[in-house]
């Protein structure tokens, strides 16, 4: 849909993009893409499973 370069975006700058661009799907793609590629992401579901490790995570 662009000519964009999301390659040479910073996470930062990309996020700001998509923001601003919601109907761009190949940047929104791309973003999804690197968030998901993090190290020690955590996935819930439910809010007990986010209130559970906000709770491990407040403890340390």
């Amino acid at each position: 849909m662009s000519n964009l370069d999301y390659q040479q975006l910073t996470e930062a700058e990309l996020r700001e993009y998509v923001k601003h661009h919601p109907q761009d799907e190949e940047a929104f793609q791309h973003y999804l893409m690197i968030v998901r590629a993090r190290p020690n992401r955590v996935v819930v579901s439910t809010g007990e499973q986010l209130e559970a490790e906000l709770r491990k995570r407040l403890a340390l």
